[in-house]
């Protein structure tokens, strides 16, 4: 999958399923900040990665994740 085509898919999943404003959306911002994720929207997260992509995440997968660039690498890794 092209790596345009998994970062329109996880911003559209953003602001749709998050309700994250599309002007906060940039490679640059922090992932955590932006969403603004508890526990139970870390859950949802995963889940739409899932049904979105098809790939599994764990916990550790986030670990190096800061920005959402660090999350469009790690699902482009994980589809690799």
């Amino acid at each position: 999958m092209d790596k345009e085509v998994i970062i329109e898919k996880i911003n559209t999943f953003l602001v749709d399923e998050f309700e994250v404003e599309e002007d906060d959306i940039s490679a640059g911002a922090n992932l955590k900040e932006t969403l603004e994720l508890d526990s139970l929207d870390f859950v949802d997260l995963v889940v739409a990665i899932e049904s979105n992509f098809g790939v599994k995440l764990v916990g550790e997968d986030f670990v190096n994740v800061v920005t959402l660039q660090d999350f469009y690498n790690l699902i482009e890794t994980k589809l690799s």
